[in-house]
């Protein structure tokens, strides 16, 4: 077991699926040293886990576990195009889309479900660089997408 299914497994958490790509782009793509990873959305199983605008009839919290699902949607990518997730040296940023309000100004506190889970999870390796944007809309009225790059070895 490597040592990241290995963390995961402390900390009860199970990847999904790597979901399909929902149009004419491809998941993951490595150059080089870099994997960049499309946009994830809260799609786990074919199934979405959290709609809506935040500011509307959702709030913060709820966006911070939309954030997590998204996390997790980019580490199943990642580890489904790598084979194992020890092969990422580090996350080297972050994009992440909040489906807000007009005038939502909290989306840097919305991503940190997503930046806390992955420092949680890969440690010093899950540390990025990051930019947390509210949106008017977002695909399938998911309440977060983020978009990632990876360094790996």
């Amino acid at each position: 077991m490597s040592q990241t299914d290995q963390r995961l497994a402390e900390l009860g958490i199970e990847l999904p699926s790597a979901p399909a790509p929902a149009g004419s782009y491809v998941p993951a793509m490595r150059v080089g040293n870099l994997l960049y990873l499309s946009g994830a959305i809260c799609l786990v199983n074919g199934e979405m886990t959290h709609t809506g605008k935040i500011g509307e009839t959702r709030d913060i919290a709820y966006g911070q576990e939309a954030a997590r699902v998204c996390a997790l949607n980019l580490l199943a990518v990642a580890k489904a195009h790598l084979g194992d997730l020890d092969k990422v040296s580090r996350i080297v940023q972050l994009n992440g889309f909040v489906n807000g309000v007009p005038g939502f100004a909290d989306s840097p506190a919305v991503i940190n479900g997503a930046s806390d889970l992955l420092v949680e999870i890969l440690a010093e390796r899950g540390s990025h660089t990051r930019a947390a944007v509210a949106v008017t809309g977002l695909p399938k009225d998911t309440t977060v997408e983020i978009q990632a790059i990876f360094e790996v070895a």
